[in-house]
């Protein structure tokens, strides 16, 4: 199949390529040139900005299937779409599970979940406005593309060569060993997804020519906070005592902590029987502690520093926040 990538070059979209490239599929990259550039050298690229509307590349061309994983704001994808037309089998766009409402929500959410209410008056990604355009960007591609829309929502992604920071503090953090400060409740659940896994099912997804929304959630087993700790200095080779401390003075949003337990408790059941692999986590925490010590474990930007942490671990009181 020869498939386009809208953002093929940084972390989801580079495992995305892998595994098509992997399946022997011929992939043409669209992005601004930026991003790696040295990256998959033998592949075609295009190139063109979102964020000015240059599209220009696009026209005049066809695919079997588009895989859209940089558009975040409906003119992205509006214009996307308007360069390609008919001239591409299949849609297939990489959305959140910010789209969805976060009250009333109960274990085992599926797909049907209502989604809280689109946004296009602006293009500011925040906090309150990432999840309702990317709403309206899931409306944008069903209106215009129908039973040839695939709509993928993946939870928190982890892996190699993550931008993020979210995994990866704790993969570290574990390696170190001792007391380990949690602002949390170590049995709040967690979901994350490996991006392999992520990737797999996406160009499952486009062979099959498969249309709807899936959840790509992990890991298999259901897995708490403390344990996701536990398992990645398990695989470090290290011991670690988890203190839970207060959430007062901890950074904001703090990596992979979530007061909201159900938000960590998707159903993936429709993704699995579309053929979403499992990586088992202690796969994934080993491939990400060999790459970020590759890298040379540069500065995060999420979590505790060393010294704050310790400023939690002796001044604040060992006590969790109260179970949802």
């Amino acid at each position: 199949m020869h498939l386009l990538v809208l953002g093929g070059t940084s972390f989801v979209g580079r495992a995305v390529v892998e595994d098509a490239l992997r399946s022997g599929n011929e992939v043409t990259l669209f992005g601004r040139g930026r991003t790696n550039p040295d990256l998959f050298p033998d592949l075609p690229r295009l190139i063109g900005d979102r964020d000015t509307g240059d599209y220009s590349a696009l026209r005049g061309r066809s695919w079997d299937a588009v895989i859209d994983v940089s558009g975040y704001v409906p003119r992205h994808v509006g214009q996307a779409m308007d360069a390609l037309g008919d001239r591409v089998g299949r849609y297939l766009f990489i959305s959140s599970h910010a789209v969805y409402e976060r009250t009333g929500l109960a274990p085992g959410s599926d797909e049907n979940t209502p989604r809280r209410p689109p946004v296009r008056d602006t293009e500011e990604l925040s906090e309150a406005t990432y999840g309702p355009l990317k709403v309206a960007c899931e409306d944008d591609v069903t209106a215009r593309y129908g039973t040839r829309a695939t709509i993928v929502r993946p939870g928190k992604v982890a892996g190699p060569h993550d931008s993020m920071d979210t995994f990866t503090y704790w993969v570290r953090r574990a390696a170190r060993g001792g007391r380990v400060a949690l602002p949390a409740d170590p049995a709040q659940p967690v979901q994350i997804i490996d991006s392999r896994d992520l990737a797999r099912l996406v160009v499952q997804l486009i062979t099959d020519d498969r249309p709807g929304v899936f959840h790509a959630v992990g890991p298999a087993e259901p897995t708490t906070l403390g344990e996701l700790i536990e398992t990645c200095a398990r695989v470090a080779g290290t011991q670690v005592d988890i203190v839970p401390v207060s959430p007062d003075g901890a950074p904001r949003m703090f990596p992979l902590v979530r007061p909201n337990w159900p938000t960590q408790q998707r159903s993936a059941a429709r993704a699995r029987q579309a053929g979403l692999p499992s990586t088992p986590l202690e796969v994934t925490a080993a491939d990400v502690l060999a790459w970020d010590r590759a890298r040379g474990e540069p500065p995060l930007r999420l979590g505790y520093t060393p010294e704050e942490e310790q400023t939690a671990l002796t001044t604040q009181a060992a006590a969790p926040p109260p179970t949802p």
